[in-house]
C-alpha cells in the first residue's frame, strides 16, 4: 500500500526576532538544526521543502547537509501564514487578542495558501512509499496536526512546537492520517530546548 511519511519541523531558533521579522538563525538555532540533521541522517527523503523566510531556509540548509543527494526546494506553501480565519468568539482573551493582530490580507491569503499545502503534502501518494521533510513554521505544523486528527478548525491555536521539534504524520489511501510523532526534541539536549512560550501560547 502506498504511503507518505511527512516529517514536519518548525525552523530552529531565530536570531533577534524582536528587532527584525525575518532574520536568520541564532547560534543556538544553528546547533539545533545541525543536531536535527544528525537525527535524520540516513532517512531516504525524496525532498526537503522549506518556506521562504531566512530562518526556514537556513534550518533546511543545515539539516540537508546531513542528507547528501536529497534535493532542497523553497516553497511558498511551507511559509509563515495564518492557516484559518478563526472567529475569536468564545476563545480566551489572549487568543482573541492574538487573532486580532492579523491583517485583512493575511486573513484572505493565509487560508488559501494553507489549503494548497494540505492538497500538496497531506495526501497519500499514487504509488510507492514517499518520505518528505518540510521545514516550516509553527502555524502550518499545528494546522497539519489538527487536520490529521480531524479536530475543530480553531484548534490550530494552542498547538505549539519547539524550535527544531519533529512531528511525523503518515498518509495512506485506506485509512485516516496517523500521527506518529509530535514535537519530538529527543535530538536536543536540555539547554537547547525552549524555556518558555509567549503569553498567547500558554493556555
Amino acid at each position: 500500500m502506498p504511503s507518505r511519511l511527512l516529517y514536519l519541523v518548525r525552523h530552529a531558533e531565530q536570531d533577534r526576532p524582536e528587532e527584525e521579522a525575518d532574520t536568520g538563525l541564532s547560534a543556538r538555532g544553528r546547533q539545533q538544526a545541525t543536531l536535527l540533521g544528525e537525527r535524520l541522517r540516513g532517512i531516504d527523503f525524496a525532498a526537503v521543502h522549506h518556506g521562504p523566510s531566512r530562518r526556514a531556509a537556513e534550518t533546511a540548509a543545515l539539516v540537508a547537509a546531513a542528507l547528501p543527494g536529497v534535493p532542497v526546494y523553497e516553497d511558498d506553501r511551507a511559509g509563515d501564514h495564518m492557516p484559518h480565519d478563526t472567529d475569536p468568539a468564545g476563545l480566551p482573551e489572549p487568543y482573541a487578542a492574538f487573532l486580532a493582530d492579523f491583517t485583512e490580507r493575511e486573513r484572505l491569503d493565509g487560508p488559501r495558501v494553507t489549503a494548497e499545502a494540505v492538497s500538496r503534502f497531506a495526501t497519500a501518494p499514487a504509488e510507492g512509499d514517499v518520505r518528505e521533510l518540510i521545514v516550516t513554521h509553527n502555524f502550518l505544523v499545528a494546522w497539519l496536526v489538527r487536520h490529521a486528527l480531524e479536530a475543530p478548525e480553531r484548534r490550530w491555536i494552542g498547538l505549539n512546537h519547539q524550535n527544531a521539534g519533529l512531528t511525523v504524520i503518515r498518509y495512506t489511501p485506506a485509512a485516516p492520517p496517523t500521527l506518529i510523532a509530535l514535537n519530538d526534541v529527543a535530538h536536543l539536549p536540555p539547554d537547547l530546548r525552549a524555556t518558555g512560550l509567549p503569553p498567547a501560547y500558554r493556555l
